[in-house]
């Protein structure tokens, strides 16, 4: 199994196809690397001589803003462009060859430079209104560009075009040789085995990644205005493309397996620092937000990413669990009147859930694909209208219809109020974030449980009625056993954080529970973000969970073009990565088969 070589050993036997380029390789490589330094030295000066755009850009000296973001692109390129040309002591940032990931973080610089130069224009009215600093910065990503297009990169061996076709023909073969070897920029490479490190090394970078990603997380969560989020957007997809593709994700990837407890218990540790770094609710309440939609996505994920089942209804459930948790949880417009302690009404919320699960699926799971698919669908619809209907006038008054379950009180677990400000460390907590501690726990009873079942013997069944279900019959499984503890135990799982999510919002009500609608969770949403995750994974739907939650709430000022940018997005990321963005190794394979398997994927294969 061959893997991809250095960078000057790929600019050497490349075909002439692969140099093919506006400059040659090591001019182009030069280039993209002095555009990268640039646009970060540009970030130190004055970009616009009025503080009325936002991130105030008029300072000599200090970045703001969205220069901070250019600065990050800048020197991210340099480090790229300097690891390719073999610098001592930087090799092992490209272990996968640094011409992808310099082209790459090239095309973070000038996409966040010429969005940022484009929005002082367009916000201020007229170039007139940028300093020499915009112009600096522009004709950098510019150059890094220019760079980034004419870099080599190996392209797979594409049919020759036929004599006898006509011009057309010709035209469309030739555009979709540049299309396939375009694709092959931002394919996934695996970086080849590296050096063995002591233990505590490993750990120690394990340590840095997870304190990276919180840093990353918390900039993303706490940007404070429309430009910035979306700079924010360009600079972290192309950072993360360009880190995939120079082959440090896979060996990170590598390590977080063989440290498995150690990554788990350090993941929440850092989540659970997320709390400590805001100084209000604000944007702790998107915080325990987007833990509630990113746990019912893991429970989605067993269902859908292990058993193969596509639910369409699966936000039914969380409602289920929110309103059984709601009506024993001491509410005033609760028709039962009982006040249950919180273990109890996570425990009635959950079971709630799982018996609507087994009644939902022992009637429908011996159906397949899209069968299975529109039944679960119609189930989601038939709990909200029947929720909107149980109102005391249409049916029983259970549920309050449109009104729902309102002034649902804070939890009181042990003495401490979760509806009060306490003070730990010298740090303020506020209502939400303990909260956001509570579903963190939330999630690693979810995140263990997911664990243990896909290591199990019944884990082995749901893959392999995933796979080939008449096979998995024949070998002796029970499918519609297997299936309908899958269907349950999602159910139970999407129910415990239901209960939580009710206590967050006061208030449980139909419209909560919708298959689309802008905001999540809803079905469409769940269903979007284990496969934009990565389905079968841990890490993937909570990845793909906080993306999912955390977009629609930075882009409501895009109004009705909301969703079209959204779709627009996620069509873009399943195109160049279908295999979602924290793949399984198995379904990197199946979405690669026609490419040559990466390297550390071959035991996988085999």
């Amino acid at each position: 199994m061959t893997t991809q070589t250095s960078t000057t050993a790929t600019t050497e036997t490349a075909s002439p196809e692969a140099r093919s380029g506006l400059l040659p390789p090591r001019i182009a490589r030069a280039t993209a690397t002095a555009g990268g330094a640039l646009a970060a030295l540009s970030a130190f000066t004055a970009w616009t001589w009025t503080a009325a755009f936002p991130g105030d850009l008029t300072v000599y000296g200090y970045p703001g803003g969205l220069q901070w973001l250019v600065l990050v692109g800048g020197a991210l390129t340099l480090l790229f462009g300097l690891s390719s040309y073999g610098v001592k002591g930087l090799r092992w940032l490209t272990p996968a060859g640094g011409d992808a990931a310099l082209k790459l973080a090239a095309y973070a610089v000038f996409a966040t430079t010429w969005y940022t130069v484009i929005a002082i224009s367009a916000q201020l009215g007229g170039l007139i209104n940028l300093e020499p600093g915009a112009y600096v910065a522009a004709l950098a990503g510019l150059a890094a560009l220019v760079g980034a297009q004419s870099l080599p990169y190996e392209r797979p061996e594409l049919p020759p075009a036929d004599p006898e076709d006509s011009g057309w023909q010709r035209f469309k073969h030739d555009l979709g040789n540049r299309w396939t070897g375009f694709k092959a920029g931002f394919a996934a490479d695996a970086p080849p085995p590296a050096r063995k490190l002591p233990g505590y090394a490993e750990i120690l970078i394990i340590t840095g990644f997870l304190a990276l990603g919180l840093a990353v997380f918390t900039y993303g969560i706490t940007t404070e205005y429309d430009e910035l989020f979306i700079g924010f957007l360009l600079t972290a997809g192309f950072g993360f493309a360009a880190l995939t593709k120079a082959g440090l994700i896979a060996r990170i990837s590598a390590l977080t397996a063989r440290h498995r407890n150690v990554t788990l218990t350090g993941a929440f540790a850092a989540a659970a620092a997320f709390p400590f770094t805001q100084s209000d609710d604000q944007y702790a309440t998107i915080g325990v937000n987007i833990l509630i939609f990113a746990t019912v996505a893991l429970g989605l994920n067993i269902v859908v990413g292990l058993a193969g089942l596509l639910d369409l209804g699966y936000v039914a459930f969380l409602g289920v669990g929110a309103y059984a948790a709601a009506m024993v949880s001491g509410s005033p417009s609760s028709p039962f009147g009982i006040h249950l302690p919180f273990w109890g009404a996570i425990l009635v919320g959950a079971a709630a859930s799982m018996v609507f699960g087994v009644l939902i699926g022992a009637p429908t799971l011996r159906l397949r694909g899209d069968y299975l698919a529109i039944v679960t669908l119609g189930f989601g619809e038939i709990f909200r209208i029947a929720v909107l209907n149980l109102d005391g006038t249409s049916g029983p008054d259970i549920t309050n219809g449109s009104n729902g379950i309102s002034s649902i009180p804070n939890l009181n677990i042990f003495g401490f109020d979760f509806g009060a400000e306490h003070s730990i460390g010298g740090f303020t907590i506020g209502r939400f974030a303990n909260y956001f501690f509570l579903m963190l726990l939330v999630t690693l009873i979810v995140v263990v449980v997911f664990r243990r079942s896909a290591d199990s013997r019944i884990g082995r069944a749901w893959i392999a009625i995933r796979e080939d279900e008449t096979a998995a019959l024949a070998m002796g499984i029970n499918g519609f056993r297997v299936k309908l503890i899958a269907f349950a135990l999602g159910a139970a799982l999407a129910g415990l954080a239901g209960t939580v999510q009710a206590h967050v919002t006061y208030t449980v009500t139909p419209e909560q529970y919708q298959f689309a609608h802008v905001v999540p969770p809803n079905s469409a949403f769940l269903l979007a973000a284990v496969v934009l995750g990565g389905m079968g994974t841990i890490s993937g739907p909570l990845v793909g969970g906080a993306l999912l939650f955390l977009i629609p709430a930075k882009l409501q000022f895009l109004s009705d073009l909301q969703l079209l940018a959204f779709g627009l997005a996620l069509v873009l990321l399943m195109r160049f990565r279908p295999e979602g963005l924290i793949a399984n190794r198995r379904r990197q394979l199946e979405f690669h088969e026609n490419e040559e398997a990466p390297a550390t994927l071959t035991k996988a294969g085999a």
